[in-house]
């Protein structure tokens, strides 16, 4: 992906001159290489607005980052050790290669960086049926069904949230919402480096695995070669994840 969406114009601004591409249901933006920092805001300024705005579509925010480690709603922060010993309340980040963000998803430590595709997808709920476990287990669908299309073989595991290839974690999935409004969402690793998992426990799962489409195939790949395969897949599944409109609780 593209370097080049650093900057600090409003949302609304940087969102209408990207390339966007957008069903009934919902629109894509591709945005290249971002900073968390700066994701973090246009999500919350995309909440804001689907907020005040029922109108407002569904979004997709298809992106990579510049390295660094993320850490949930938990009072728990021994994922932040490689070793998972540190004690509950303790910061805990001294030893880390890479900055950390405390953020309103649920989980533990993951980390994001170079070679992995993000997805956060920005929906109202509502329109749903509010169901948060069906719109998880969609994320998970759209992920193995992307994967299939490299010949990966991806599946769920019971009861940990995320996409497998056998007992290696390929990616990543952790949701905030607010008002029935979803935020954050997905991390795929498609290629690079993947020692920075390393200073940590992934997602608090000890002695996990982690693997990427890179890893798996003995393929090069690129971030930018694999989301728009995402996109479609993405556009084509969404109304999947709708509810009748006489059912939608729309000033729930």
């Amino acid at each position: 992906m593209n370097r080049g969406a650093n900057s600090r114009e409003p949302m609304t601004q940087m969102l209408s001159r990207k390339t966007k591409t957008a069903s009934q249901e919902l629109r894509v933006h591709c945005l290249g290489r971002m900073e968390f920092a700066r994701a973090l805001e246009l999500q919350e300024e995309i909440v804001a607005k689907k907020r005040n705005d029922r109108l407002f579509e569904d979004q997709l925010l298809l992106l990579e980052h510049e390295p660094v480690y993320t850490i949930g709603r938990t009072p728990d922060r021994s994922s932040l050790s490689a070793t998972g010993r540190i004690r509950r309340g303790e910061l805990g980040i001294a030893h880390l290669p890479h900055p950390l963000f405390s953020i309103n998803r649920g989980g533990q430590a993951t980390y994001h960086g170079p070679g992995q595709l993000m997805g956060y997808p920005i929906i109202d709920l509502r329109r749903c049926g509010q169901d948060l476990h069906k719109y998880l287990r969609w994320l998970e669908q759209l992920l193995i069904d992307l994967l299939a299309k490299y010949d990966i073989a991806a599946q769920r595991r019971e009861s940990l949230t995320g996409v497998w290839v056998e007992n290696r974690k390929i990616a990543s999935i952790g949701v905030g919402v607010r008002h029935w409004i979803t935020m954050h969402g997905f991390a795929l690793n498609v290629c690079g480096d993947l020692s920075s998992f390393d200073h940590i426990v992934p997602c608090g799962i000890n002695n996990v695995a982690i693997t990427s489409m890179e890893k798996e195939t003995k393929k090069s790949f690129t971030v930018a070669e694999v989301a728009p395969t995402l996109e479609k897949l993405a556009l084509d599944s969404i109304v999947s994840l709708r509810v009748a409109p006489e059912t939608q609780l729309i000033n729930a």
